[in-house]
């Protein structure tokens, strides 16, 4: 029985990651800016198309580093 107390913070966290996320896709359409940064890589040949925003990804994963690093304390 004590690991239920575990089990439910889990799943706690686990819904406000969710809803964080939901939050974050709803609103990035409206970010103009975002996925369309120098450096992301975009790849046109006829019938295809290579889309990696690199860039993106890595302002997102800094962004996201510090929010984690600042509630941590």
């Amino acid at each position: 029985m004590s690991g239920l107390p575990i089990v439910g913070r889990i799943l706690v966290i686990l819904g406000i990651v969710l809803v964080v996320l939901g939050i974050g896709l709803s609103v990035a359409p409206r970010v103009p800016w975002l996925g369309r940064l120098p450096g992301d890589i975009i790849i046109k040949k006829e019938g295809f198309v290579l889309y990696f925003p690199l860039v993106t990804c890595l302002l997102v994963s800094l962004v996201i580093s510090l929010l984690i690093r600042i509630l941590r304390r």
